[in-house]
């Protein structure tokens, strides 16, 4: 309803206020709308499926297992799963991944959801500036002129500081000054091992890893050091603590459940399958070749190139391309750019089919879990595709001129 409602607003306001054609503004709000679909719902919609995959064949019990295991404590799994787990996801894939899984993650485990959602957006503050694999460090080198190492430096020297301090932030908003003081060494265990491993790789590697990296090194620093650290008091919520008193836990035979390490590795192997297949379809050349833009001589990645150019689109917004001058005093180009093969999405897909196999899933159930994949996320993907478009009737209206200008 907000979603929506907000567009109408930017349309009446576009075609009333500013004296855009009615035309115009309704195929700005398409455009964006596409934008919305594809391709941040296409990865919204695929992430949520591989999780629910693992739900559907068991694997997420130890997965949660392998994190319980560590520890029972909220505040210690908010900065395993939250801030490094979801630091990784934003690394790997970006848009709504990190939230929409690293939060199931936390739903599973036992938070409100709506909580779950709010601490992982907070914890998504320290990967997001490079996203998925340095896609927004690249893209700057195009209109700014700059070098995106040098971009990738200069972010790589500010952004640690805010890294570091994210994980006490987390802490003290889940609880409070006094029980964050209790888990203090983990909190700079975490915090700083992701704060210079990001720094050192966004400085001397580029901006492509700094999220995966840093993600990784703090998740492992943090595991090991809980190995041989353990906090006083262990922090549960207000609920878990009524329900405790009231009913002892059932499940604590699972909690305790011991899994072997291969059992953990292959639990997980859905998640080190996104990673594996976001970092291939972001690589170069290969991320040309998969949109239909190669131009070497490699016979595999012109094979793949003919692939791409048949399932990449790129048609003109009938009534608005060219037909908007922008501040530079040329015509704005307009198109539909879906890129099928291309997408983020499809490479989480492509993760979900090889885990189908993996994880020994049926056929039905692999439909049938992406069906209601589909049905769950229909709503939300609306309201994603209302943003976006809402977003696109104030550009192309004129509407976000306005408010720079005025600032």
């Amino acid at each position: 309803i907000a979603g929506l409602t907000t567009l109408l607003v930017a349309l009446a306001v576009a075609v009333f206020v500013y004296g855009m054609p009615a035309g115009k503004a309704v195929m700005s709000a398409s455009q964006g709308a596409v934008y919305g679909l594809l391709p941040i719902g296409w990865i919204i919609i695929t992430s949520v499926f591989l999780y629910k995959m693992t739900i559907k064949s068991g694997q997420f019990n130890i997965i949660r297992s392998s994190v319980l295991s560590l520890t029972e404590d909220r505040r210690l799994q908010a900065l395993l799963v939250a801030f490094s787990f979801g630091a990784f996801l934003e690394g790997a894939a970006g848009f709504g991944a990190p939230v929409a899984i690293s939060a199931a993650l936390l739903v599973g485990l036992g938070f409100n959801p709506l909580y779950a959602a709010g601490i992982c957006l907070i914890a998504n503050t320290a990967p997001v500036a490079f996203g998925a694999v340095g896609i927004p460090i690249i893209a700057m080198e195009g209109p700014t002129g700059i070098a995106a190492m040098e971009i990738s430096k200069m972010v790589g020297r500010q952004l640690p500081f805010l890294s570091a301090f994210i994980p006490l932030y987390l802490i003290l908003i889940m609880t409070g000054w006094k029980r964050s003081l209790e888990v203090m060494p983990a909190i700079l265990v975490s915090g700083l091992s992701f704060a210079i491993t990001q720094y050192f790789s966004s400085n001397f590697l580029g901006p492509e890893l700094p999220d995966i990296l840093s993600a990784l090194v703090s998740l492992f620093a943090l595991a090991i050091f809980l190995k041989f650290w353990k906090p006083k008091t262990i922090f549960r919520f207000a609920s878990e603590e009524t329900a405790a008193a009231v009913e002892p836990l059932d499940d604590s035979v699972e909690v305790e459940k011991r899994y072997t390490k291969w059992q953990i590795f292959h639990a997980w192997s859905p998640f080190l399958l996104l990673t594996l297949f976001i970092t291939i379809w972001g690589m170069n050349p290969i991320k040309p070749a998969l949109s239909g833009h190669y131009e070497g001589d490699n016979m595999l990645l012109s094979g793949i190139n003919e692939i791409g150019k048949l399932l990449t689109f790129q048609i003109e917004v009938p009534s608005l391309h060219n037909e908007i001058i922008g501040s530079n005093g040329l015509p704005i180009a307009a198109f539909f750019k879906i890129e099928l093969l291309g997408a983020a999405g499809t490479a989480i897909l492509l993760a979900a089919i090889v885990t189908k196999f993996i994880a020994h899933i049926s056929t039905k159930v692999f439909f049938n879990t992406f069906a209601e994949a589909m049905k769950e996320l229909a709503k939300p993907i609306l309201m994603i595709s209302s943003v976006v478009a809402f977003a696109y009737v104030t550009n192309a209206s004129g509407m976000s001129t306005t408010l720079g200008m005025t600032l």
